[in-house]
């Protein structure tokens, strides 16, 4: 009820003239699968029987006066890289004509949709990937289509209980990823326990798009064994049908972080009540304008050691994981990884990091599975106080971890199509990425003195 005052107030009495002047619009495309796909999240080639809620790809496009144009889109998918990003934004460029730097394209990482990268024991399902591609462009095409005066409303919310650093320190010196923890000392990084929410609400006071984002690994459907878009998707689906317009999650810099206590059911309850609780404490913020700069980059395939990395993964895997069968088949996995990365060690690869603009708020897009460390350097050193972080945006090219993590070891940096970038490469997309807000910041404060 507050919120509708507020809006009603900004947008019918005109106090905030630049509530008026932002548009938005919103939409979601269906992405269909069947019991025959292979599933990204495991280490071998697994499948599901069935599905709950719905894959989706969702976008959410605004314009400011100027007609300026942003896109954000979220796929439910555990990860992509750029060939598809790529060719996906140009189309989007082509169709709707929203510049290729303005568009930013996420994916939730849910670890229950068929498979859209190469990676562990499986290769990417090419023709869904294709699907995935068509859908972004039609959630786009859709979202501007829909495109309306709406006001932007943002709260920052909080959720602590759903997901801890993961990567506790265990007792014989390694670093957790399976198995038993009962020999845990205690976390070796932080957890990101903000949930910020962006909204957008038309005049008639109607939601046309709410997002938020979190910082943990979407691991988790209700029911075992099957399809979904995890516990987050499955919120945001929810909260969709009980406030109406599109709802998006966007994934946060989660890739030392998960859900390791709290069951499906209830993190999906858990993350509804503080989504909600921050909707309903949301204030009207001006949008003056959208801005968006992407920046291509230039990361290293690392050099290894192929006998020090077989004995990392050995090691861990017949002392944690029960079943030596098991233990096995994950070892020989790594080898065939390593096998894959071995002629490709000093390797150059571009990927992109991006900085979108909304008023005040700033979103920073970064290409993999961001340790929440560096993502807290970003927005600590962000020149904006309300700065936050979509990790796996317009490319994958997988773990990136700070270099104490690369010191410590352990399965987000044993070699592999997972982990293969030089340590130092999360600082350096820190310091790229602040560099990119700081282009952001001068150019509105120049825009402001105009």
């Amino acid at each position: 009820m507050k919120t509708s005052i507020v809006l009603l107030v900004a947008l019918g009495c005109g106090a905030t003239a630049a509530a008026q002047e932002l548009k938005a619009g919103a939409a979601a495309a269906t992405l269909a699968a069947d019991d025959s796909m292979v599933i990204g999240g495991g280490i071998g080639p697994g499948k599901a029987r069935g599905q709950e809620g719905e894959l989706r790809a969702s976008a959410v496009v605004l314009e400011d006066a100027q007609r300026q144009r942003v896109a954000l889109i979220a796929c439910d998918v555990l990860m992509v890289e750029r060939d598809v990003l790529d060719r996906a934004a140009r189309r989007v460029e082509q169709t709707t004509g929203i510049p290729f730097d303005h568009i930013l394209i996420n994916a939730t990482h849910t670890h229950h949709a068929p498979t859209t990268v190469t990676v562990h024991g499986y290769e990417r399902d090419e023709a869904f990937t294709r699907q995935v591609e068509d859908k972004i462009v039609q959630a786009a095409a859709q979202a501007v289509a829909r495109l309306a005066p709406a006001a932007f409303l943002f709260r920052l919310g909080e959720e602590s209980s759903v997901g801890k650093n993961s990567r506790l320190l265990l007792g014989d010196g390694t670093i957790y990823w399976v198995g038993t923890y009962d020999d845990a000392v205690r976390p070796t990084g932080p957890f990101d326990p903000e949930l910020p929410v962006l909204a957008f609400r038309r005049r008639d006071g109607g939601l046309e798009a709410l997002l938020f984002n979190h910082s943990t690994h979407t691991i988790g459907a209700h029911r075992p064994g099957v399809r979904s878009p995890a516990f987050y998707g499955l919120a945001a689906q929810a909260l969709e049908k009980e406030k109406g317009g599109t709802v998006l999650f966007f994934e946060g810099a989660s890739g030392s972080t998960h859900n390791l206590d709290v069951a499906p059911v209830e993190a999906t309850y858990r993350i509804r009540e503080a989504v909600t609780n921050a909707l309903e404490a949301a204030q009207v913020r001006p949008v003056a304008a959208v801005r968006a700069r992407k920046q291509e980059i230039t990361v290293k395939v690392r050099h290894f050691q192929e006998a020090q990395d077989d004995q990392a993964v050995m090691a861990y895997c017949t002392k944690r994981i029960k079943d030596p069968a098991a233990a096995r088949s994950v070892i020989e996995t790594f080898r065939a990884m390593r096998r894959k990365l071995a002629p490709r060690q000093g390797q150059e690869r571009k990927t992109w990091i991006q900085a979108v603009l909304i008023g005040d708020v700033a979103l920073v897009g970064v290409p993999g599975e961001f340790f929440t460390v560096l993502g807290q350097e970003i927005k600590r050193r962000s020149p904006f106080r309300y700065t936050y972080v979509f990790e796996l945006a317009n490319d994958y090219i997988g773990y990136i971890p700070d270099r104490r993590g690369f010191d410590r070891g352990g399965y987000q940096v044993w070699t592999g199509l997972h982990s293969y970038l030089e340590p130092g490469t999360g600082e350096r997309i820190v310091a790229e990425a602040v560099e990119l807000l700081g282009r952001l910041h001068r150019e509105a404060a120049a825009e402001a003195t105009r």
